[in-house]
């Protein structure tokens, strides 16, 4: 990585990131959330697209001098739409929360009700959390998984439905480590004349793959993230309905924001364009082989899973019968060099800050170019960790494979 202009202008910011592309390289990346992007995304993303501003959508500014700016995002817009096969896309939201936020504000009034999960059993916090905007403004009401199985119960999900006829049902997860039936939200949402929204930032990498199931024929609106599974940067899409599209821009500019970040946008079109080369979709399904790897060597060793397996790129795991919480695991497992993140589990007692879980997920291993005999690898050495803990022999010797496994496959070459 080239960094000799912050190098010689700005020490102390330059030396932070130094470190962090060290931490980087010599971590085992385990968190769900995160990937790595290309170098194509990041030249863009680092590109004198950054100084301009274009309030306003292509065709429509406000500014002058967005003749080629016009023509970046009409690309984003038109490889995302074909992508996810969407009548409409809006590719300027800075964030999921924002997305959703302005989703909510284009067809929701303040005090409708919603039907959502709850962030306990694997949702996220603008699907209702009372210190969230949306359960400060929105009437949300909740959802769960089967108590057994820890799975989605749909004719449960359909008898809560009913009762509560909510203007819209969400059907979006953070945690959640199985395939989702979007088909069966339709249903559910027709059967009660509500709206139906979907929040796929997690799995829209495999969906884009076509190995998911698409929710974009099934659903009024689509929310994602492009930094996840998809490989973009940080950021967000809506795709809807054409008959939602004036509503939703408008809720976006200028309902919630002002300039779009257009060096941002064009890292969401190389992203894009990316996804739509036949190597993608074999990336994601080496995603997904490496996932399934790496809870065989949990569970292999003894490691409960939620649900007990995967069939996404998210694993949960349930830490209760290893008498630790989540955030002694994670601060260990940090020591030899995996990161991780504590999670709460379906059904929690513990609190937040240390629940009984931890989350982890193949998308960076599977960008350096993991086997899934590493992938099982690194479960294996999970477990031992997890059992461990107190064992400074023992995590020294794990430390060691983690960092050869992260010399084998740098990430920045």
């Amino acid at each position: 990585m080239h960094l000799d202009n912050i190098r010689n202008s700005d020490m102390e910011i330059f030396e932070f990131i130094e470190k962090e592309i060290e931490r980087q390289e010599m971590t085992i990346e385990l968190i769900p959330s995160e990937n790595v992007v290309s170098y194509s995304v990041m030249e863009a993303q680092g590109s004198v697209l950054t100084n301009k501003y274009s309030e306003g959508y292509p065709g429509k500014r406000y500014y002058g001098g967005n003749q080629f700016i016009d023509e970046i995002e009409k690309i984003a817009i038109e490889r995302v739409k074909k992508l996810f096969s969407a009548e409409h896309a809006n590719v300027q939201p800075h964030s999921g929360s924002g997305a959703n936020m302005a989703v909510y504000m284009a067809l929701l009034s303040p005090g409708d009700k919603v039907l959502a999960i709850d962030l306990s059993q694997g949702g996220h916090l603008t699907h209702g959390h009372s210190l969230n905007f949306s359960g400060k403004l929105y009437n949300f009401v909740q959802y769960s998984l089967d108590e057994d199985s820890l799975l989605l119960d749909y004719s449960k999900i359909r008898d809560v439905a009913i009762k509560e006829k909510p203007k819209m049902i969400v059907a979006g997860f953070s945690a959640y480590p199985r395939e989702v039936d979007f088909s069966k939200f339709k249903d559910i949402a027709d059967e009660c004349g509500s709206l139906l929204m979907a929040d796929i930032s997690h799995i829209a990498g495999m969906i884009a793959a076509g190995l998911h199931q698409n929710p974009t024929p099934f659903c009024d609106v689509v929310t994602t993230t492009t930094h996840k599974t998809l490989r973009g940067p940080r950021g967000a899409v809506i795709l809807c309905k054409e008959k939602y599209a004036k509503d939703i821009d408008r809720m976006v500019f200028p309902g919630i924001q002002g300039g779009p970040l257009e060096h941002v946008i064009a890292g969401k079109a190389v992203a894009f364009g990316e996804a739509l080369k036949p190597q993608f979709k074999k990336y994601q399904e080496k995603l997904l082989e490496n996932n399934r790897e790496m809870a065989r060597g949990l569970l292999d060793n003894g490691i409960k899973l939620v649900s007990g397996g995967t069939e996404n790129h998210l694993i949960l795991i349930d830490l209760t019968d290893l008498g630790i919480g989540g955030k002694i695991a994670q601060e260990v497992l940090d020591s030899v060099g995996i990161c991780t993140n504590k999670n709460a589990i379906p059904f929690d007692k513990n609190p937040p800050m240390n629940p009984s879980g931890i989350r982890i997920g193949s998308p960076v291993i599977t960008t350096r170019g993991f086997s899934k005999e590493d992938s099982y690898l690194v479960g294996e050495l999970i477990s031992k960790v997890l059992k461990n803990i107190d064992n400074e022999t023992l995590l020294n010797e794990v430390k060691e494979e983690t960092k050869k496994l992260c010399l084998k496959y740098p990430l920045y070459k």
